[in-house]
């Protein structure tokens, strides 16, 4: 009974120590106006998005040699930061295509390094297709979503940590439920993601419906196969769809 009560009280520490330190994170994103939980600062998330952007090119075949897709990709993600709020922030912006022509995939490091591959930037047929591809990109940097998914796994961690003690099971499922949060957090990320950057494409000049065209582009890259959208980091391609247009059609 005792060695019981013991393990409560250890669990209630490392659970409060975990939601405290959670709570200190918090910080206001002077472009969104959003009060967010975050672990880097922005100086840290450029040093670590600098640090980081070689070995993650080099995962997908490096810098590709086709050097007008590099100036069209480099070209377009410019003016949609030049045109949007995305130029007042601290972020450095680099967009650069990798040479992997097999992989359908675009992802951004914390501080502004953004890459797409070949295979994806082959699949799109206009400007307005690949702005969407950025704009999207662009705004998981501007959203602080690294640094903020960082703050959201400590504490989870924290609190997984807190329920294998107080329950003596370190395989209990409060790890399986520590998984799915942060999937959940991972969703959320990308439909906020997909709000950006068909803002980011309407301040630049560009055709937001054609984020639209990108979803349909994903989803038959894919072979329109999924799994459960609990169990993705990205919501269902219709998901996605449905919100972009409510979103266009608030422009």
């Amino acid at each position: 009974m005792r060695s019981n009560k013991t393990r409560l009280v250890i669990a209630a520490l490392v659970a409060l120590v975990a939601v405290v330190s959670y709570i200190g994170k918090r910080s206001l994103n002077p472009i969104t106006g959003e009060q967010q939980y975050v672990s880097l600062t922005p100086e840290q998330e450029i040093a670590l998005g600098n640090q980081s952007s070689g070995e993650m090119a080099s995962q997908f075949g490096g810098r590709s040699d086709n050097e007008e897709l590099q100036h069209k990709v480099a070209s377009i993600g410019s003016r949609i930061v030049a045109r949007t709020d995305a130029s007042k922030s601290p972020y450095e912006f680099h967009f650069t295509v990798l040479a992997d022509d097999q992989t359908v995939n675009a992802f951004a490091l914390p501080g502004g390094q953004i890459f797409i591959t070949e295979a994806l930037a082959k699949r799109l047929t206009s400007d307005d297709q690949l702005a969407g591809v950025l704009g999207h990109e662009i705004g998981h940097v501007i959203g602080r979503h690294s640094a903020e998914h960082m703050a959201q796994m400590e504490l989870t961690q924290g609190l997984v940590s807190a329920g294998q003690i107080a329950t003596n099971d370190p395989n209990m499922m409060a790890s399986y439920v520590g998984q799915m949060i942060n999937l959940k957090f991972g969703r959320d990320d990308e439909l906020e993601s997909d709000k950006f950057g068909v803002n980011y494409m309407h301040q630049a000049g560009y055709s937001a419906e054609a984020m639209i065209e990108v979803m349909q582009i994903l989803e038959q890259a894919s072979g329109n196969s999924s799994q459960p959208e609990f169990q993705s980091t990205h919501p269902s391609p219709a998901n996605r769809i449905e919100h972009l247009k409510q979103q266009i059609e608030t422009l």
